[in-house]
């Protein structure tokens, strides 16, 4: 199974299957308190606020229906990060027509994890795999990006013939009215709760010989732009294990995100977005012909955002009418999108030889960034 890298050409890698997976039926915007529960003590001026940005989210992020893996009435999680993995997981062998025996690498993505054993163990378990290798990469909306990075380089460079490339989010879990000390609770720390959704998503790679038809790896790139800026997402937890009544007592637990002029100062440098210039040197290091490009999958969790990005990216030749979102009809995943995008894709368009599939995201816990170009080959 793991073997000496082979000092060869690289092997061309292909996405011979994809899957994913969206938790209990859609959840209209109507219904999002209903499900992640009313928030009653939280500070009175914190929910006046929340009564009035609520309205203007919905227009902003245009978003009709959401996925959430909890039951309204109960209270209860039906599904957690590992359960939704695998079934993404299975889907995606199943349309390769291969068997999960066979799997040599399982690299595991999500935004972050407080669990041991690992998820991407716990997983293989549940997949029914003996033994093989495996990784999990925890680094917020970047990490589905770098877990196909790596599972990329090494079946390109022969360590592993093959790698099945999950990415999964229980965004509710950090939501849900239960969840918080909510007197401490914040306007940063509530704003996440209308646009995050749950589910997953998974791709299975294979190296091969000569190219066959269908969906090719060209590259995928990966950077940290926030040397010198500000958090902008993210909790107050310390590098250590805390005690959990104290976590709770001082809310360090509460997932927050800064929005309105904060995140804008740090969004922005001075000759573009940060978005834009790290799009620049990703195509400066793999250069790209925008004409090729058939779909752009932009990972944000704002359609709003995404087209205000959309006009920049005009300057680099890459024409409006490729943005391809899928968010409108399930909420935002975070990771999980950038492999449930290129599942809607080969399971619902048609690609035609040479037609290129262009992703960027720029998460902002710590503007770390990330993208990939895949190609259709047709033989």
């Amino acid at each position: 199974m793991d073997r000496e890298l082979h000092h060869t050409t690289p092997r061309p890698v292909r996405v011979s299957g994809s899957g994913s997976f969206l938790p209990g039926q859609p959840v209209p915007k109507s219904e999002v308190d209903r499900y992640l529960g009313e928030l009653t003590e939280a500070p009175a001026r914190t929910l006046k606020w929340l009564r009035r940005v609520k309205e203007l989210m919905a227009e902003l992020l245009e978003i009709e229906y959401y996925h959430f893996a909890i039951d309204p009435v109960s209270r209860k999680f039906t599904e957690d990060n590992v359960s939704m993995s695998v079934k993404a997981a299975r889907l995606a062998l199943e349309a390769a027509g291969f068997h999960a025996d066979g799997v040599e690498l399982i690299v595991y993505g999500s935004a972050h994890q407080d669990q041991m054993p690992t998820a991407s163990v716990r997983i293989q378990e549940q997949l029914g795999i003996d033994r093989c290798a495996e990784l999990s990469i925890h680094a917020n909306c970047t990490s589905a990006y770098k877990s196909l990075l790596v599972a990329y380089d090494m079946i390109r460079h022969g360590r592993y013939d093959n790698a099945l490339v999950i990415s999964s989010s229980m965004s509710s879990s950090e939501l849900v009215a239960e969840y918080y000390n909510q007197p401490l609770v914040t306007k940063e720390e509530l704003f996440l709760r209308y646009f995050l959704s749950d589910g997953a998503s998974a791709l299975f790679l294979q190296a091969v010989d000569g190219k066959q038809s269908g969906l090719y790896i060209n590259q995928v790139y990966m950077e940290s732009a926030g040397g010198g800026k500000p958090s902008a997402m993210g909790n107050k937890r310390p590098a250590y294990w805390m005690n959990p009544k104290e976590e709770f007592e001082k809310g360090y637990h509460h997932l927050a995100q800064m929005f309105q002029e904060e995140l804008r100062q740090n969004f922005h440098e001075t000759d573009g977005s940060v978005f834009l210039n790290g799009l620049k040197r990703m195509m400066k290091q793999y250069p790209l012909d925008p004409a090729t490009i058939r779909y752009f999958q932009v990972n944000f969790p704002s359609k709003h955002i995404s087209e205000l990005v959309m006009d920049e990216c005009l300057t680099l030749g890459i024409p409006r009418h490729t943005l391809y979102s899928k968010m409108s009809t399930m909420g935002y995943l975070g990771p999980p999108m950038a492999f449930l995008c290129l599942d809607r894709i080969l399971k619902e368009e048609t690609l035609y030889n040479g037609e290129v599939i262009l992703s960027f995201v720029t998460e902002v816990s710590k503007f770390m960034q990330a993208g990939y170009v895949m190609s259709w080959h047709q033989s």
